[in-house]
């Protein structure tokens, strides 16, 4: 039997089995997906004997595949997803990491390294079914530990899959090859582990529901057929109901093609007002802003940090550590992300302070990796730079799902990373592509430090003037206080009960 309450999730299956069930199986796809020791190896397996790629055709021609297919796959997977329900696309995510794992263990050539690269951005696109499913069947109660755990729970897989594959390589030896084949087994793992996911019963435009009282209404015109000679009107009583014309099988796909055409404009019509309603918060508007910026010069330093890497201490002539340096630096991001969970702090006034701060040492962090020639220095700016990312990334989502309801955060976070990628696109083309400046990498990172600085400028300017209005706020409402207490005399009694 079906119960209902009031309250986001209640009638999910969360609110039968408790939050803490999909939130485990979440986290458990997470963690295996994201255990790939192989990882932080990438460049100098590409550029190495097994797949022999010049560091060139990795930066120039194969990486940047990356950005644009996942750009071109968020908002058709985005719809999809919805419609889907998330976990079928959790599940393509596991598929596709299969794929991806099997391209790098046999396949050969730039051609099909582009490939690999066109899939694994499908695995980056269907990632918004990871980080919304679990907000469709738990209340939003939980939504600040769930956020916590799934961020940091992938963080901490990364982490032990870097330390993996650093001591492998480091102690034993082993070659790059057997690194992907244990990644290959960990994210087989983890396309196992979607399988049990629940199915969500709602989602954001398809498959909507009420919430409250079940009721059962009765048939409409909209629910019942239209015939072209109405009988039941002109026989109220249902007599000689058997001379009803029937409808046709041309007249029943009619009215079935027009219902689902109405019902596709409906949704779209739904999302630009979801849409605007997300974005009319102003507090919510700054931190998409700075979502979208930052998000975007994560993505490009990431997927090229390893490239800098190589040309700082090229592989193959010194021991490499990209492994122990990607183990630590993910690391301290999990445990900033875990500590997020249970931080008290009035973000509507520090927030944007808070980024405008945290960018500066993002980009004084790209800047030490690019302006120095120890490779120990850039080990150490980029694990700065990606601890405080993620510090703001998990604040940011967190505010994000606390201020909207629970339909309206997949569609958020989808157009964030929409523009993130539409502005890594632009950068990539200008900047990286060999049909562009081509830039060297040293360049880029130049680029990259600069564009930080930009950022933390912006939001330096927006947080000095949030706590200017704060504080104006507070000095009126001191002197309103004030302009009270000397209203009071103290014979007046009576005055003073009222006040």
């Amino acid at each position: 039997m079906l119960t209902c309450c009031k309250g986001a999730g209640c009638c999910s299956p969360a609110a039968d089995n408790g939050w803490r069930s999909p939130t485990l199986l979440l986290c458990a796809f997470g963690f295996f997906s994201m255990m790939r020791p192989s990882e932080p190896f990438l460049t100098p397996y590409l550029v190495g004997p097994a797949k022999n790629l010049t560091a060139e055709q990795v930066t120039n021609a194969i990486l940047p595949v990356w950005t644009y297919s996942y750009l071109a796959m968020l908002f058709p997977v985005f719809l999809v997803t919805d419609y889907l329900r998330y976990k079928p696309i959790i599940v393509l995510q596991g598929l596709s990491f299969i794929v991806t794992w099997l391209m790098l263990l046999f396949a050969q050539g730039v051609l099909a390294m582009q490939f690999l690269e066109f899939v694994f951005g499908i695995v980056s696109a269907t990632e918004v079914a990871y980080y919304s499913y679990i907000y469709s069947v738990v209340s939003s109660d939980h939504y600040q530990k769930v956020t916590s755990y799934c961020r940091s729970i992938t963080l901490v897989a990364y982490t032990l899959g870097s330390i993996l594959g650093q001591v492998l390589v480091s102690v034993w030896n082993v070659p790059y090859f057997y690194l992907n084949v244990i990644s290959l087994v960990s994210v087989s793992v983890a396309f196992l582990s979607s399988i049990p996911l629940p199915m969500p019963k709602a989602s954001m435009f398809f498959h909507r529901k009420e919430t409250g009282k079940v009721q059962v209404l009765p048939p409409t015109e909209d629910v019942m057929p239209k015939f072209e000679n109405n009988h039941l009107q002109n026989n109220p009583d249902g007599a000689n109901c058997s001379q009803l014309p029937a409808m046709s099988d041309g007249k029943v796909h009619d009215l079935a093609k027009a219902k689902e055409q109405k019902n596709a404009v409906n949704v779209f019509l739904k999302l630009w007002s979801d849409f605007k309603e997300c974005y009319s918060s102003p507090q919510i508007l700054y931190w998409s802003i700075w979502w979208a910026l930052a998000s975007c010069g994560y993505y490009q330093v990431t997927n090229y940090i390893q490239v800098l890497w190589d040309h700082v201490e090229p592989s193959q002539n010194a021991t490499v550590y990209n492994g122990g340096v990607e183990a630590v630096s993910t690391f301290m991001s999990a445990a900033t992300s875990f500590v997020v969970g249970y931080v008290t702090l009035d973000w509507a006034i520090w927030g944007e302070m808070a980024l405008g701060i945290f960018s500066t040492v993002s980009s004084a962090a790209l800047f030490t990796i690019d302006l120095s020639n120890n490779i120990w220095a850039c080990y150490a700016g980029y694990v700065v730079f990606k601890a405080t990312y993620m510090l703001l990334i998990t604040i940011a989502t967190f505010q994000i799902a606390a201020n909207l309801s629970m339909e309206r955060y997949a569609l958020l976070f989808g157009v964030n990373t929409f523009v993130a990628l539409l502005l890594q696109t632009i950068l990539t083309i200008v900047v990286v592509d060999s049909r562009g400046l081509g830039l060297d990498i040293i360049t880029q990172f130049l680029i990259y430090g600069s564009y930080f600085a930009a950022i933390s400028g912006i939001f330096f300017i927006r947080g000095i003037y949030t706590l200017i209005q704060h504080g104006q706020k507070r000095k009126k409402k001191m002197e309103s206080e004030i302009i009270i207490e000397n209203t009071l005399t103290p014979g007046n009694e009576k005055c003073a009960e009222v006040f």
